[in-house]
């Protein structure tokens, strides 16, 4: 009877793996993400490639990000969701700026807005305005739109919803890329 009823359960269990759209996917992301890792997305030199207005920063173009592990973020303060997760992103910036580059770029935005935000919440987290075009492989269809980028290019996490950034899964990825 004991025998019957683990044959049952595992037979439903393995029914659920199969069968059910998505639970597949999040297990392999769960137990074997090198898997992911490898099968990454690469950013071209040519997809690094824009022009960066700094708002609470220097000015740059984010070339100068390439060949290093970036949290490239695309957001606006016109965005709810966006707004919602701009703690924790503050939260893993400081506690990450050092083994991350961070790279927010408020998109659709007027600079004295950005910066009014900022200076309202006290956020430090470098932002920046795009002055030229943004490759499709990266451009936003929704917002917000986070990549972790590690060094080698490689698109390891894509984001397009809110998070909170400041887990311990998002902390274990910086660990992993930066070694």
């Amino acid at each position: 009877m004991k025998k019957n009823i683990i044959y049952l359960v595992l037979i439903i269990i393995i029914g659920v793996i199969a069968f059910v759209p998505g639970v597949k996917e999040y297990l392999k992301d769960q137990f074997f993400p090198i898997a992911t890792i490898e099968n990454a997305v690469h950013v071209s030199e040519e997809d690094y490639d824009i022009e960066l207005k700094g708002i609470n920063v220097p000015s740059t173009n984010l070339k100068t990000f390439k060949n290093k592990p970036v949290f490239l973020n695309f957001w606006g303060t016109w965005c709810p969701p966006c707004r919602k997760e701009w703690p924790s992103i503050q939260k893993l910036y400081d506690s990450r700026k050092g083994n991350v580059d961070f790279v927010l770029i408020a998109m659709n935005d007027k600079e004295e807005d950005v910066k009014k935000f900022l200076k309202e919440n006290n956020y430090s987290v470098p932002v920046y305005i795009a002055q030229s075009p943004i490759s499709e492989k990266i451009l936003p269809k929704v917002f917000p739109t986070t990549f972790l980028i590690d060094q080698h290019g490689r698109i390891i996490i894509k984001e397009d919803a809110s998070r909170d950034w400041n887990t311990e899964t998002v902390h274990q990825f910086i660990d992993n890329i930066i070694k």
